[in-house]
């Protein structure tokens, strides 16, 4: 009998080890593919590539600094090569601790704060371990490397046929109006893309920029970008940006993207009723966020105020701000319209997490479907790029004029007098049309052909147009 029991236990113990054996092969079948890095001004992101699930801990030494990250249940499948200049990251270097736990031994130039998290397979990649390495505030890392800066785009040109607007000069203390302009998406979530690999995140910054540039050069008004780069912004991330930098208006650029390859047109959103009261909600249980939370409207604080009063004042707050964004929104909808088909008519209403701020007029604008071809291949081209960043910039102008927030120059421009501005003359470039001059100069086309006794829309590159004087100050 005692032989027989030994003879059991050994069985046992035999199939205990073909067990773990089975469950070590299928643990380790998890492989790190590779790794991929984004700088953004305060944090470095970095993104492995794996074949499957893992399970991960994160943890820092010092003397010197160093980021350890333990990957259970994975190997390495290939090189984690990756450049890291601008970045804290010194070298970056792996070894196997057993055959199914992997270590990555970040070396760093300083300390960091880290943040780490797993991600599911979305349709553009697989599963990801994200690892957001912050940049302590008293030390922090370099900023990213520079990229083109819209002060260094040539300006369009001015000729002497066509004087520059003489503004009177602004008195002191007269403010600009703030414009910040969110390039969605961005680094680790490339957004929507087109057949042709055109990318939501690249096309969108880029017209940003080019909408920033022209914002700039109307003087009154200053344009601020959420993101200079390619590196990815949480959504409420970009809402505290734009209140940190004073905004008196939140756009957000997106290209939309459609089952159907034949969807096309632009679109500007605003938030829906539904988003605004549910966002009002949110914002009253955050008590962190109920301080100064008005700040754009008088600096009322709603920390002395009981929650009635705080939700009165939210939801005033909030309905200012949709109809402002409403208002604004019809504005560059129709200015868009003069140079690109529209998806819709009117401006329409959806929760957006972006548009979510009950203090800043917010309006969302999808420049046109990436999905379809034909518009991906137009908002590649940089002369479609200016077009509609005009067309925004000619909208967010018009709404300014007519309510220009107190104590701004443009306020003080629209109480001071009508500024008058004579008859110019412009000479037709190629690729331009009638539409396209009528959002430069803010006029309209009907305005155009009658100055210009044209029966039709139809115009000759070299052709010259006068374009009809305006008055700065009340002008549509």
């Amino acid at each position: 009998m005692m032989g027989l029991g030994m003879r059991f236990r050994a069985l046992v113990a035999a199939v205990g080890l073909m067990l773990m054996a089975v469950t070590v092969n299928a643990v380790a079948e998890t492989k790190v593919n590779s790794v991929r890095l984004w700088r953004a001004p305060d944090n470095t992101r970095l993104v492995f590539d794996l074949s499957g699930p893992v399970q991960h801990s994160v943890f820092t030494l010092t003397a010197p600094d160093r980021l350890v990250i333990d990957i259970n249940g994975a190997t390495l499948g290939a090189p984690l090569k990756v450049s890291t200049a601008n970045t804290p990251i010194t070298a970056m270097r792996s070894a196997q601790r057993t055959p199914t736990d992997l270590r990555v031994v970040i070396d760093l130039k300083k300390a960091v704060t880290p943040k780490s998290f797993s991600l599911a397979p979305n349709a553009q990649y697989g599963n990801r371990l994200v690892v957001d390495l912050f940049d302590n505030p008293a030390d922090a890392a370099p900023p990213p490397a520079p990229t083109p800066s819209v002060a260094t785009v040539p300006a369009v040109p001015v000729t002497p046929s066509e004087p520059a607007i003489k503004l009177p000069p602004a008195p002191a203390g007269k403010r600009d109006i703030i414009v910040v302009i969110d390039a969605g998406h961005g680094g680790e979530d490339p957004g929507a893309s087109g057949s042709r690999g055109q990318r939501e995140k690249d096309v969108v910054l880029q017209i940003a920029r080019e909408l920033q540039r022209q914002v700039n050069g109307m003087k009154g008004f200053r344009a601020e970008l959420t993101r200079t780069g390619d590196y990815f912004i949480p959504l409420r991330g970009r809402t505290e940006i734009a209140r940190k930098k004073g905004a008196d208006l939140f756009v957000s650029i997106h290209a939309d993207a459609a089952p159907s390859a034949a969807a096309f047109g632009a679109s500007v959103f605003a938030l829906s009723d539904r988003g605004a009261t549910s966002e009002t909600a949110r914002w009253l249980a955050d008590s962190e966020n109920r301080s100064d939370l008005i700040g754009g409207a008088g600096n009322v604080s709603l920390d002395d105020k009981d929650r009635m009063l705080a939700g009165v004042l939210l939801d005033l707050s909030m309905t200012a701000s949709l109809t402002s964004s409403l208002n604004v929104g019809q504005k560059v909808l129709t200015n868009i319209g003069r140079v690109t088909p529209l998806h819709k008519q009117r401006v329409e209403q959806a929760g957006f997490m972006v548009l979510k701020s009950p203090d800043i007029p917010s309006i969302l604008v999808e420049t046109g479907f990436i999905s379809n071809a034909n518009e991906a291949s137009k908002l590649s081209a940089s002369s479609h790029q200016q077009a509609l960043a005009r067309s925004i910039s000619s909208g967010v102008r018009q709404f300014f004029q007519q309510n220009p927030p107190p104590g701004t120059y443009i306020a003080w421009l629209r109480d001071s007098g009508k500024i008058a501005q004579g008859p110019r003359d412009h000479r037709v470039s190629p690729g331009e049309t009638l539409a396209m001059i009528a959002v430069r100069y803010q006029v309209s086309p009907a305005t155009l052909r009658s100055a210009n006794n044209l029966g039709s829309d139809e115009l000759k590159i070299g052709q010259h147009l006068t374009i009809p004087g305006t008055d700065l100050a009340s002008k549509e």
